[in-house]
């Protein structure tokens, strides 16, 4: 998951979510290769593929018969091979203008062998450069055996038909802005901000702008599955990808094949919900790390963990009043330090790093602050913004659901989430006001997943995870009808790859061997 400024309005900030990774660069240990998670229960056993063939959804056939052609990847990608393949631009117009899809697969895999596709999150985040960049921290050397494992740039994002709003300089202008929307002219000024970050929005990106939800995203796995010569679709999606394989489940229950979501989102929660879930989980991760640095060597917090926390708002506060400067000259106001802030707790491994970034700020240094931000929003050391993930994920959050927008539902709002959580719960306000004028209007609602008849479907939640609440994974896992729940008691953003030998064992060996843990694992 990352947090991120609000491109046009920094006032407020926006939840993304995407896979946790060790920003050391240190590999997690993903556990044994094969074997199931935990002894035989209601739901255990071997899941066998089903037969037959797919069902081509109508209008489609030119599509679904696609043949992508495989070659090396512009970028230096190793062994990889880079394809695209068309998908409409509307299926409800099936016959109307197109648009491409960007893939990457690997080697390694006899001939003939599984695809299973991958999804790091966001909404916004790039498969393509998880598979390039980061798949052995992400996937384990078995499951790499096995299958082809396929990465992918979900429509809207990156190399995919990508929405485009912001420069790289006006996107580092706008994270520099400090706005409070608690006063009236704050507010004032935050809904002017989207009304001219929607605008750029519209012009930059044009038709696509308003076909990038997640349900027509879903729909291109299908097609991606067929082009691919599967008959089910394996699928490892985290975080936001979670939304995404829970999509293609209700909508394609019939071609499901070997499905795990790890760091689970409900569908069912609309966007305060999902503000509200977030803000506790945070202040509960920020206690957690705060009781950690404070039984560790040179932290800069003293007292008890409640006090540590309390210098950690007062730093805040100060940093609010006055926003800090880098080494680099740039302004570090209180939304993109809270953004950099935030960057380390996805992954505890990652703790030690926040606790010299805060001693540093405490100094009047907000570099090491700084340089996290930046990674959270994809800009490298030359300025450059790697993707279009900010873009990205608010064309996708505006299609996927509406949200309320007047004054007094805001300010309540802000209020509800100021009292779950202290520390940064107001930086997760006015999430409503980003919205509100959007060219393009919602063409979804919240709504919970059931997908009758699909093979079963993994669901694993991390106790401590930040991003998303361990309270939504048995929330989805009940709502499908062959979801089985698998838990881990550890802090941090998603399970796998990173949470030891009982997760990495369950889900390789559902993923290798169809092996089907048992509901209700809970891994220590």
């Amino acid at each position: 998951m990352r947090l991120h400024p609000f491109p046009s309005s920094s006032g407020a900030i926006a939840a993304v979510f995407a896979t946790a990774l060790v920003l050391s660069g240190c590999t997690a240990d993903g556990g044994p290769d094969g074997g199931p998670g935990g002894p035989g229960g209601p739901t255990s056993g071997a899941a066998e593929p089903t037969s037959g063939t797919a069902a081509v959804p109508e209008g489609l056939e030119d599509l679904y018969a696609q043949e992508p052609a495989w070659q090396s990847c512009e970028q230096d990608a190793g062994d990889f091979e880079c394809a695209t393949v068309e998908a409409p631009l509307d299926y409800a117009d099936p016959e109307g203008e197109r648009i491409e899809l960007a893939l990457v697969r690997t080697g390694g895999a006899e001939d003939g062998a599984p695809h299973l596709l991958l999804n790091p999150g966001g909404p916004g985040a790039s498969g393509v450069d998880m598979v390039v960049d980061s798949l052995d921290y992400v996937v384990s050397g078995a499951v790499q055996d096995h299958y082809t494992v396929v990465g992918f740039d979900p429509r809207g994002v990156s190399r995919s038909a990508p929405v485009e709003c912001l420069s790289d300089e006006e996107m580092d202008a706008a994270r520099e802005e400090h706005i409070d929307p608690s006063t009236d002219e704050g507010l004032d000024e935050v809904r002017e901000s989207a009304r001219e970050y929607a605008q750029a929005c519209d012009e930059n990106t044009g038709e696509v702008l308003g076909h990038v939800d997640t349900d027509s995203a879903a729909r291109d796995m299908d097609l991606m599955r067929a082009v691919l010569g599967d008959q089910q679709l394996n699928y490892l999606g985290f975080s936001y990808g979670t939304a995404l394989g829970a999509s293609y489940a209700e909508q394609f229950p019939a071609n499901v094949g070997r499905m795990v979501l790890d760091g689970a989102m409900d569908p069912s929660l609309d966007e305060f919900e999902v503000s509200l879930g977030q803000a506790e989980a945070f202040e509960n991760a920020i206690a957690a790390w705060a009781e950690s640095c404070l039984a560790g060597p040179e932290c800069p917090l003293s007292g008890t963990a409640e006090d540590g926390v309390q210098q950690l708002r007062e730093l805040l506060a100060q940093v609010e009043q006055s926003p800090l400067t880098s080494s680099d000259g740039r302004q570090v106001p209180a939304a993109t330090f809270v953004a950099g802030l935030i960057t380390p707790l996805y992954a505890d491994e990652n703790w030690p790093m926040l606790t010299q970034a805060v001693a540093d700020a405490m100094n009047g240094n907000p570099d090491l602050m700084l340089y996290l931000a930046d990674l959270n929003a994809g800009r490298d050391e030359d300025g450059e913004y790697g993707s279009n993930i900010n873009d990205a994920f608010t064309a996708i959050n505006c299609l996927d659901s509406s949200a309320p927008s007047d004054t007094e539902t805001l300010r309540s709002q802000a209020e509800q989430l100021d009292e779950a959580s202290p520390t940064i719960g107001r930086f997760l306000a006015y999430g409503g006001a980003n919205c509100a004028e959007w060219p393009e209007k919602p063409v979804d609602e919240p709504a919970p997943a059931s997908a009758p008849g699909a093979a079963p479907i993994v669901v694993i939640g991390t106790q401590g995870d930040p991003a998303t609440p361990y309270e939504w994974a048995p929330a989805l896992a009940d709502q499908l009808e062959s979801g089985v729940l698998v838990s881990w008691n550890g802090q941090g953003h998603t399970a796998y790859g990173r949470a030891g030998e009982c997760i990495g064992a369950a889900v390789d060996g559902y993923l290798i061997d169809g092996e089907v843990p048992e509901d209700g694992l809970t891994c220590d």
